[in-house]
């Protein structure tokens, strides 16, 4: 998993509606000056993020976007599903990695043909210990992605919020927070 600017910036976004009195609204313009991101940009974002229900938006003067539900309902996940990030750590699957090691056997098999009985024995064990370590190989990255999901899910915008004020309480803020 890789987070981009666009999870990057939708927690951001996120994060500063959440630090907003009362949640109040506010304008992309706003979120964008705080944040230093570029308001056409987090603009398409809060959309994203309005049409998964992680936000509302308000019309009028003093309108903007506010967050749909309490932080404590809104996990890291939810705000990086609703932006189409992918959650999913890279590595091959067993479906599509399944023609590789296919042709791996079929070439190792060819060549445990064309050796001697000497060496069909340790041709064998070698074509054995590759089966073996691409399974364990792809276990540890299917438990890997398991975790992260789990921690993806378990972070809320309540937690990254109580870090926020802690860290401006350190450092002698009071209202403006930067991410």
């Amino acid at each position: 998993m890789k987070l981009t600017t666009r999870g990057h910036y939708s927690v951001k976004a996120m994060l500063d509606l959440s630090l907003q009195p009362n949640y109040g609204p506010a304008s992309v313009s706003a979120i964008a000056t705080r944040q230093f991101l570029p308001a056409p940009y987090l603009e398409k974002l809060l959309i994203e993020l309005r049409r998964a229900g992680l936000v509302k938006s308000i019309r009028g003067v003093n309108g903007g976007y506010k967050l749909a539900k309490k932080p404590t309902q809104i996990s890291l996940s939810d705000i990086l599903i609703a932006v189409g990030e992918s959650m999913v750590v890279d590595f091959p699957s067993a479906q599509a990695d399944a023609p590789r090691t296919e042709r791996l056997l079929q070439k190792q098999t060819l060549r445990y043909r064309q050796r001697s009985d000497d060496n069909r024995a340790h041709t064998a064990q070698a074509l054995n210990a590759n089966l073996a370590t691409d399974w364990v190989t792809l276990m540890v990255w299917r438990r890997l992605n398991e975790k992260l999901q789990a921690a993806l899910a378990s972070i809320s915008l309540a937690d990254l919020y109580y870090d926020a004020r802690s860290w401006q309480a350190a450092q002698g803020e009071v209202t403006n927070y930067i991410i």
